[in-house]
């Protein structure tokens, strides 16, 4: 039997309940996968609590997170592009990856490499695609820009840091203490700046 953490009623931590959970056999244009990874993200906990940010909430009893690492083990009829054995990868719902196993659709999966780590995947790649699209596509970060970096501790703040630096540019990052201050500087943050301590309009105006 399938396990996953369900959610049998929207709230705090304590309602996700660890138990057996049913596994139909993947629809036409699904696979199923069972996870080596899966990715926590800070939205998960507004699907927890019932908010429909950034995408809508099944009612309860709902099995949340949209993030996952797995191996292949069937697919449904249609589908040409996976097959039993394959390492894949998605980051995006719908949701149900707080689970062992879980079926998903074939069009929104990844394959994955051999050179790529499950869980660096997991943890990565929901964020990995937003900084790519803040750096390539919001705007062409160019070596010698500079830019500013909100919560830049934080997992999406870590990854825009190190991005930008790779890409020549300069990195102004707020962050809420001293100790996350140094965490930013490490992962490649110019000039971190601690909120309650500075102002980080001032700091933009003094670097540019």
């Amino acid at each position: 039997m399938n396990k996953a953490q369900v959610i049998h009623q929207l709230g705090a931590p304590d309602v996700m309940t660890w138990q057996d959970w049913p596994l139909d056999d993947p629809a036409p244009g699904e696979v199923r996968l069972r996870h080596t990874a899966v990715g926590v993200n800070y939205a998960d906990t507004y699907h927890r609590g019932g908010i429909s940010h950034p995408w809508p909430v099944p009612a309860p009893p709902v099995i949340i997170g949209f993030e996952g690492v797995g191996i292949v083990e069937g697919v449904g009829d249609g589908v040409t592009d996976f097959a039993a054995g394959d390492r894949v990868a998605y980051g995006i719902p719908p949701l149900g990856s707080y689970a062992e196993a879980r079926n998903y659709p074939a069009d929104k999966l990844l394959h994955l490499p051999a050179n790529l780590d499950d869980k660096q995947v997991a943890a990565l790649l929901m964020k990995g695609m937003t900084a790519h699209y803040l750096l390539y596509r919001t705007y062409a970060v160019k070596p010698g820009d500079v830019i500013l970096v909100h919560a830049a501790a934080g997992g999406m703040g870590l990854i825009l840091c190190q991005w930008a630096r790779a890409l020549g540019a300069i990195t102004v990052g707020t962050v809420s203490t001293p100790e996350k201050a140094e965490v930013a500087r490490a992962a490649g943050c110019d000039y971190p700046v601690v909120r309650s301590e500075q102002s980080f309009v001032d700091e933009v105006m003094r670097v540019t």
